[in-house]
């Protein structure tokens, strides 16, 4: 099939769980364009190649790049949605937003893989960029949050994944790219452990152990699945696919949520109903007991997009 018809999608956007994360943010050095172009994408297929070679277990990653960074690098073409992070603010809920101008994201079955590729990452942007944060993720008992519940259960599943996390032909230059938007969620797990489960159960909308979402009439017009469950004006789900995985240590852990999708309208109408919430006070409860520490916008566009430059 021609590469026009079909760009090559990086494959870690819309990959299946994996047991390990590692998660880096850089900032670009000034004035280093030509030689990073080219870097980003060694990067990119790199991370390809080794999908094939660690198929046992089960590597895959992608780059995204910031959006307030992307037309430093890319001034000829944007991607037709691509703004900044859309930082929001009420009451004691806050959704900071934090700008980087790469991210990369890895994940594996094997931690001393991923441990080993992010060092040769750094090292093939070496001078360039400077390493700004990084995190480690993990799988948390059958996949769940550190809150407990079961994290994903909404997701998209086989084809339907690429269906709603990639751009097809809406805007062909972009063609299976994705919006990725990534925060940072610090829990405060002692305050959260303290409320019993059939108030923990009511905020976010499901039952503990078994995962069971509950009936419509039941569920609190302030829980998490009410508020992120948000239909279009044609009453279609505005789905997006979520990458997310625990994080941390004893002194700080939460979530890294990762959202991918072919617009960036439906986090951003997601997060609105979270922090806003519908217009008659009910915003999502959960916020009580996790707070963002940060907020990023970035696109990851196609591997043939991004060697396109591998010449420099």
């Amino acid at each position: 099939m021609d590469n026009q018809i079909m760009p090559r999608e990086q494959l870690g956007i819309c990959a299946e769980g994996n047991l390990h994360s590692v998660y880096l943010m850089f900032n670009a050095n000034d004035g280093v364009e030509d030689q990073l172009r080219p870097s980003i994408a060694s990067v990119a297929q790199y991370i390809y190649e080794l999908t094939d070679q660690y198929a046992d277990s089960a590597f895959n990653g992608f780059v995204a790049i910031g959006a307030n960074f992307w037309d430093t690098y890319y001034p000829n073409a944007r991607p037709a949605l691509l703004k900044p992070f859309p930082a929001m603010n009420e009451g004691n809920r806050d959704a900071p937003a934090i700008e980087y101008d790469l991210f990369v994201h890895i994940r594996c079955d094997r931690f001393d893989i991923l441990h080993l590729v992010a060092n040769e990452i750094n090292q093939m942007f070496e001078d360039l960029v400077e390493l700004v944060d990084e995190e480690r993720g993990f799988r948390f008992m059958d996949n769940r949050d550190l809150t407990g519940f079961v994290d994903g259960t909404e997701n998209p599943k086989g084809r339907n994944r690429q269906q709603v996390a990639l751009v097809s032909d809406e805007d062909p230059e972009f063609k299976g790219g994705s919006y990725i938007h990534v925060q940072k969620y610090a829990h405060n797990l002692s305050k959260w452990h303290r409320l019993p489960v059939k108030k923990q159960e009511d905020i976010i909308g499901r039952t503990k152990q078994d995962d069971i979402e509950y009936a419509s009439e039941d569920k609190p017009l302030t829980s998490h699945i009410k508020r992120v469950n948000l239909k279009d004006s044609a009453g279609n789900s505005m789905e997006i696919l979520r990458q997310s995985m625990p994080y941390g240590s004893i002194k700080e852990q939460g979530l890294m949520f990762i959202s991918s999708c072919k617009t960036p309208d439906n986090f951003e109408q997601m997060l609105r109903s979270m922090i806003f919430g519908d217009g008659h006070g009910n915003h999502d409860h959960l916020m009580q007991f996790t707070k963002a520490l940060t907020g990023s916008s970035f696109f990851a566009p196609s591997l043939d997009f991004l060697t396109q430059w591998d010449e420099g």
